[in-house]
């Protein structure tokens, strides 16, 4: 049942028959009350005048009988008074209602002693009349009196003003039901709605629908009460999420360490088993290259063989390095100059290819607890990278300093990297340059660096529309790496 059929069958019902029973027993009080106050004046009225009219009657008096009577109508709304002889006969009578009774009724009234009265209706009218023995002092019964007073005013009005009262109490009853039913619906009925309606859009997910803080001071406090319930489970959602995540990023990041680590016991064992071939082959082309038998022709092939044997030489120790476990040395360095020192290392490939480096970096220059060679080494590999992309003429070097996290972001103009390839770009041997122009191990070391340091490294796409690499760094060892994660405007690859 709802709660507004409730209220009105619970409270409101039974308070109307309430008061319908108490108008009820009000209105009959009163008019029981009107006629009695009727009733005793005209007998009252009947025994001031009856003493008077018996002695009149016993000396046999005209004049004092007629006074007597006379005088009786001074009395408020006495419209009848009459004289009758025992044996019912009028003597003498002024006013209405003369044949309100019978003379058999005079008589008995006479002959019983006792005064009577009742209502009486007579040619429309209603009268209430009393019938009073007249007794000499002797106390003979002489005649009768009968005063008649006109039932007008409230006494004749009182069942008409039962039936009005009635009316006007069930008008009324059906006004105020009305008035409580649109009170109800439009303060009560319409705010629980609204309420009910936002918690019904969260529960099918829209779990930023927050009510509206109006209406009744009561709805204004649930409302702010519900809001805080929502806002609550949404910072629990949130702290959900953001666990989630960091469970994600862990595993990502465990995986990546099993990998490496992998790859490098693999590397460690390629490397002995190859070792000793490529001992050899350096040995033979070194001779042969002294030998004064050869011509510059294979010459010049004896020293591409050289290079191809020291280019397996540096790829073989890169994959060690990854999947190796590393210890490291931390120093508090200034980001500018190390920023600078990669700077200079990259010179030339931004000056051969017209590249403008836009730093934007904080001021004062945050300091931070790095291993300076390997951070500088990580600068390096992403400002060469951006350099050696196609169509690239600026490279956007930003830094930004929240709470114990330092965020570095590195931005080209180039083609960017492909949606599909941005969750591999930091895989060993991933690489977009064409066949012999890269090892694909540069981003891998550099993920391990930052990996190394406890901080992050995530791809995104640069607002400037090539690629973006973001790096969040703790400034400090007291950043605990497992528990609190660093501030993030792009998604970790």
């Amino acid at each position: 049942m709802r709660l507004r059929n409730l209220i009105l069958l619970t409270v409101i019902v039974p308070l109307f028959f309430v008061l319908l029973v108490f108008s009820l027993v009000a209105i009959t009080s009163l008019e029981e009350n009107v006629r009695s106050r009727l009733e005793r004046e005209v007998e009252v009225i009947t025994h001031v005048i009856g003493t008077t009219l018996g002695q009149a009657l016993s000396r046999d008096a005209a004049e004092p009988l007629k006074e007597t009577l006379h005088s009786a109508f001074s009395f408020h709304r006495i419209y009848g008074a009459y004289v009758f002889d025992a044996q019912g006969r009028e003597i003498y009578g002024l006013g209405l209602g003369e044949a309100l009774f019978s003379p058999e009724d005079i008589r008995r009234v006479a002959e019983e002693g006792e005064m009577q009265a009742d209502y009486r209706q007579h040619e429309e009218w209603h009268y209430y009349s009393a019938l009073k023995p007249l007794t000499s002092p002797s106390g003979d019964v002489l005649g009768v009196l009968q005063v008649n007073r006109l039932n007008t005013g409230i006494e004749n009005y009182t069942g008409f003003l039962s039936q009005a009262a009635l009316l006007a109490f069930v008008v009324g009853a059906a006004g105020v039901v009305l008035g409580l039913w649109w009170a109800f619906r439009h303060h009560v009925e319409r705010p629980l709605k609204r309420l009910l309606a936002v918690m019904q859009r969260v529960e099918t997910g829209e779990r930023e629908q927050r009510a509206t803080v109006d209406g009744p001071t009561e709805y204004q406090q649930l409302a702010v009460a519900l809001n805080g319930m929502l806002d609550g489970l949404a910072e629990k959602d949130a702290d959900i999420a953001a666990s989630r995540r960091k469970e994600i990023e862990l595993e990502q990041r465990l995986r990546k360490s099993k990998k490496l680590a992998e790859l490098g016991v693999l590397a460690a064992g390629v490397a002995h088993e190859i070792g000793a071939p490529l001992t050899v082959i350096e040995g033979q082309a070194q001779r042969l290259a002294r030998s004064e038998a050869i011509g510059e022709r294979e010459q010049a092939r004896l020293t591409r063989i050289h290079g191809e044997v020291e280019r397996i030489v540096t790829i073989v120790r890169q994959l060690m390095e990854l999947g190796r476990q590393h210890n490291v040395t931390k120093e508090a360095r200034p980001l500018d100059e190390l920023i600078q020192a990669a700077r200079e290392l990259v010179e030339e490939d931004f000056e051969a290819h017209a590249i403008r480096l836009e730093p934007e970096l904080p001021s004062p220059s945050p300091q931070l607890l790095v291993n300076g060679q390997q951070l500088i080494q990580v600068l390096t590999n992403l400002l060469r990278n951006a350099a050696q992309a196609e169509g690239v003429t600026r490279v956007r070097l930003r830094a930004r300093q929240e709470r114990d996290w330092l965020t570095l972001w590195v931005e080209d103009d180039g083609p960017g990297i492909a949606d599909s390839d941005q969750g591999k770009v930091f895989d060993p041997f991933f690489t977009t340059k064409p066949v012999g122009q890269g090892s694909g191990l540069g981003l891998s070391m550099v993920h391990r660096i930052v990996n190394d340091h406890g901080g992050t490294i995530g791809v995104f796409d640069s607002e400037l529309g090539g690629a973006g690499f973001e790096i969040s760094l703790p400034l400090d060892d007291t950043v605990d790496d497992d528990s609190i994660s660093p501030p993030r405007d792009h998604e970790e690859a």
